[in-house]
Formats: structure tokens, sequence, C-alpha cells
């Protein structure tokens, strides 16, 4: 279990928190670029760390991201005019540039300088492998841009979205660093659906439902190993990167795309579960692609015009008790990506940790958590910068192999753990 005070410590990440800080040493993803196609269109809502921020992109295609309120009367900029270089407030014609500077106040002379005194909070935004970035921290602090291998490759390569999950996003991630559910959540699925049917490591994982757990720290966050038999005494494992504070990246199956998840905190109790899907030497297919639009493999279904999922908790996430019972879906929900939110989001907004009983299978959350507070601890009492801000932590790779007994994980896939241009994943 963890304690309340611990738990609260790495679950609360407004602003003024030892959370948000931790996160703010980060570069966030914010939007996808097609939420901002082209010069001067509509602004778009972004909330982070409980922060209430409007995106858009000036007349020359410049970002900003910039505090929502307009500074006269706090009406929401998200009604404003994108125009000539800037963002105008319909209340009163206030004015500002994508830096949050106002550069025009209407009521009042020119030669008054008046609107120079007045800035909105910003933060920089950056666009990079289809996505929008943004980093909320110190100026003086930032990291160097995003270099995960996803954002690198040709954009026939990799698939990205992201989705609205009603749960805070501690207990989100640590669904996504659980390997052992798979044999049981997902089972009906591993051969069933077009991101991941027809490898050979689905036999394992169906065949094998006790994985055993080797959990070792990398410079960056985690290597976490999921061990189960494979023929001739050997071991079929399962590699998952886990880098700080919320990446993911899980082990891949045949020649099928390399996927994994950011989680993003929205507030306390809501986070963006952003889901990516590449191939480090070859375009995605048109089958896989319209697999993944139509909410296959770790992606969902939207209710039209958002990113929230068809399936929700307002309507029981569509459960098929039938199917459930016929074993097509061991949980009765449809798809991956939400057989895991329902769950982790039926536990509540944030998670009683104080009432858990984990067990030896839980040994990367456990690994994970106290990575968390450490390093949180650590930024806050020392200013120290966290693990996994330097991007040389980003050139990482899950894999799955066989190996025999007597080899560990650790040494014997420790080339295929990292980015190495013009090969493909290790993979089973």
């Amino acid at each position: 279990m963890l304690k309340k005070e611990q738990s609260d410590l790495l679950t609360l990440t407004g602003p003024g928190t030892a959370g948000g800080r931790l996160f703010r040493c980060y570069w966030l993803p914010a939007l996808l670029s097609s939420e901002l196609p082209e010069n001067d269109c509509p602004p778009v809502r972004v909330k982070l760390l409980s922060e209430r921020l409007l995106a858009f992109r000036d007349s020359e295609g410049r970002l900003g991201l910039i505090d929502e309120f307009c500074a006269h009367r706090g009406v929401s900029l998200w009604f404003g005019r994108n125009e000539e270089g800037g963002l105008r407030c319909p209340y009163h014609g206030w004015k500002y540039d994508r830096t949050g500077q106002c550069i025009e106040v209407p009521s009042e002379p020119v030669e008054s300088g008046f609107c120079n005194k007045i800035k909105l909070k910003s933060y920089p935004l950056v666009e990079r492998g289809g996505v929008l970035w943004t980093y909320m921290g110190p100026a003086d602090k930032q990291p160097p841009l995003p270099e995960w291998e996803f954002a690198l490759v040709p954009p026939e390569q990799s698939f990205m979205s992201k989705r609205i999950q009603e749960s805070n996003w501690l207990q989100a991630m640590e669904g996504g660093i659980d390997s052992s559910h798979v044999s049981f959540l997902h089972r009906g699925d591993l051969n069933s659906d077009p991101l991941f049917r027809g490898a050979k490591a689905n036999q394992y994982n169906l065949k094998d439902s006790r994985p055993v757990f080797e959990v070792v720290e990398s410079p960056g966050g985690l290597f976490i190993g999921a061990r189960r038999n494979a023929e001739s005494g050997n071991y079929y494992w399962r590699i998952t990167q886990w880098v700080m504070p919320s990446f993911t990246m899980i082990p891949p199956r045949g020649d099928h795309p390399v996927h994994g998840h950011f989680w993003i905190p929205i507030d306390d109790d809501n986070c963006w579960t952003w889901s990516f899907d590449y191939h480090p030497i070859r375009a995605l297919s048109p089958g896989e692609v319209a697999a993944m639009r139509d909410g296959k493999g770790i992606h969902v279904k939207y209710e039209p015009g958002t990113f929230r999922p068809l399936a929700n908790k307002d309507n029981d996430y569509l459960i098929d008790r039938a199917a459930q019972k016929a074993g097509r879906t061991f949980s009765g929900v449809e798809g991956i990506a939400m057989q895991d939110a329902s769950l982790q989001e039926s536990m509540g907004p944030i998670v009683d940790r104080t009432k858990e009983n984990l067990v030896s299978t839980d040994n990367g959350i456990i690994m994970a958590r106290h990575r968390l507070v450490r390093s949180v601890k650590a930024l806050t009492d020392k200013d120290q910068a966290p693990p996994g801000v330097d991007n040389a932590h980003q050139q990482v790779r899950s894999a799955a192999v066989i190996l025999p007994p007597d080899r560990p994980f650790i040494e014997a896939a420790k080339d295929a753990l990292v980015v190495r241009a013009g090969t493909s994943h290790a993979s089973v």
C-alpha cells in the first residue's frame, strides 16, 4: 500500500503542488497538430495541470499557448477572433499575441503605453511528430525538445491519438505498466484485434497467466520485465519501458506496430491518455491506420466532435454481458483501451491506495511509485532535476524476446532496449 501523504504527493498536480512541479520539468503533449490545422484557425481550449489555457496559430503560423482569460474582465478568449497576428477578445477588443502580450486596447490612447503593461501567462508550444508539445516550467530550465522515436520517424510510419480518461493520471499510468492483467482482461482480443493477432507471443500470454516480474532501474525510469514460460525450458520476456514521469512503451508483437502511452494530468480527477503506434522501418499499412481510426489496438472511438470515448461511464462502457459470459471478451467491454479505462475509472477519480493488497506481479508499480516519490522529494528539497528530463533517456525501445533461463534479461536484451536506426524492434 501507499500512505495517503505519499499518494497525495504524486496524484495532486495543480499549481504549487510537488507533483505539479515534477511534471513541469518535462515537455508534455498538449494537442494534436491537426487541432490547429491552419493560420488564424479557431483557438482551442487546453487544460493541463489544472490550468485553463488557450492554444492558437497566428497569421504567420506561429504557435501560442496562453492563459484562457482576458486580463480586462476575465472573459474566455476562446470566443476571440484570431486575426492579423493575434487573438482579439470579442467583449472590448483587447488583443494578445502568441506570447500573451497585450498589443492593443482600443479604448486607451496608444501613447499611454497601457497595453505594454498587460501580459498573460504563456508557455512555449512546439510541433514535432504530429504533436504540439508544451513546457510549463521555469524558462531557464527548459530541457531539449522531445526526441522520442515515434516523433522522429517519417509521418507515414506513425499514428497518434488521444482520449479523455476520467481518473487521476497515476492509476491510469499504473495500469500501463501492469503486464499481468493482459492474460485475463485482454485475452479475448489477442487473437482477434487486427493490431495484435497472429503473433506467436499471444500464445505465451494465454498459456501462462502467472508471469514473474523482474524490475531494474534505468537512467530515465524503469525496465519492467515480465517472464512467462516458452518452449524447451526457455522464457518469453516482455520488457516494458517506463520513462518518468508518465511515458510507457509496450513490448511489440510480431511485425505489428509498437505502441505506448503518455498519461498527462488535466486536473486531479482527469487525465489525457495519449496513445501512439509506430513502426521504425516501414510505413503503417492502410489497414493498420484504418484499424487505429476505428478504435482497435490501444485507440478508441469517440463521441462525435469530442475526445471522450464513445463507451464511457455514463453508458456503463456499453458492456455486453452475453459476450462476457460467452468468453468473447473477458470483461464484456469491447476494445483493449476501454477495457483498461473502464476498470481504472471504476476505482474512482483517485483510488485509495491505503486499502491495497499488492502482490509480486505489482513490482513494477511499487518501484515506479518509489522512484516518483524519491524524485519529487529530491526536486522539492534539493532542486534536483528528475530522471528522464534529458532527451538521451528518450532513445529507448521496448522489447519481446525468448531467452534461456540462465540469461538475465537486462544483459541479454541490452541492445534491443535502445533505438538503433534502420533496425526493427526485437519482437516475438
